[in-house]
């Protein structure tokens, strides 16, 4: 039984599916899922997003503008806040700050993460945080902000394990993808294997980083027993004791029985 943690389920292309999202969740499904979240980016698209999952009792999702969209339209506190009240919502993000994709003057950047934790602790909803490039900022903000009020977790995180005992710190998660499997990612299994087990979360981000053997290929969240597979043979855990405990953990984080 697995809980994907990140995944964009409105963004994953259903010809392989008979173009059709319930042939896409019984996929799901067929491969062990019970429980998903899917990840707002943008103000535009989160009404058609939490239309499209409305209906399945097992997916859940979250409310916020990616950092990597730098021409979205900057939502406030209060619009948060005011989606974050919709019987789905779980969580505010994905927010955060990538320097990588994003150059230049970031200011806007980390004004609008600074919303996102101003809208989670005004709603008490935990935070789905990206961060790439940029670790010393992201903890900065996290902390100055007071996010350890509500915690959250640090999606398909690639960065080192002193990032993420600070973040652990503050009270968050962190979450492993399918890159946990790319034959060059040793630094990610290296850092994954540091992880408190209670403090462990897995993910498909999916449409994007299909694990391996299917690397390269469309993504879906019925695939995230092979991220988890991964992390108990880095781990020397058993896949039930992973599967177990990664599963609890999120329902912990985002509220949910």
């Amino acid at each position: 039984m697995y809980f994907d943690s990140h995944c964009h389920l409105d963004r994953i292309d259903l010809d392989s599916f008979n173009n059709d999202f319930d042939t896409l969740l019984q996929t799901i499904s067929d491969g062990g899922v019970t429980r998903l979240i899917c990840i707002g980016v943008d103000l535009d698209s989160f009404d058609s997003m939490q239309q499209l999952i409305q209906p399945y009792d097992q997916v859940f999702c979250s409310a916020g503008v990616h950092p990597d969209y730098a021409d979205a339209t900057e939502p406030s506190v209060e619009q948060l806040c005011e989606l974050a009240e919709g019987n789905k919502v779980v969580a505010i993000g994905e927010t955060g700050l990538d320097y990588f994709h994003q150059s230049g003057d970031l200011d806007w950047q980390r004004k609008r993460f600074v919303t996102h934790i101003e809208a989670a602790r005004s709603c008490r909803l935990p935070l789905i945080v990206h961060t790439r490039n940029a670790r010393q900022d992201t903890l900065d903000l996290l902390r100055r902000h007071k996010a350890d009020e509500v915690g959250g977790v640090l999606h398909c995180f690639t960065e080192d394990w002193e990032m993420a005992r600070a973040a652990i710190d503050l009270g968050f998660y962190i979450s492993i993808s399918g890159i946990v499997t790319f034959t060059q990612a040793q630094n990610v299994r290296d850092m994954a294997q540091q992880i408190p087990l209670e403090r462990l979360l897995i993910e498909t981000d999916s449409p994007w980083l299909s694990p391996a053997p299917y690397r390269g290929k469309v993504n879906h969240p019925g695939r995230v027993g092979l991220v988890a597979e991964k992390l108990a043979e880095i781990r020397g855990e058993s896949l039930q004791t992973l599967a177990s405990a990664t599963y609890q953990n999120a329902n912990r984080l985002f509220g949910l029985s």
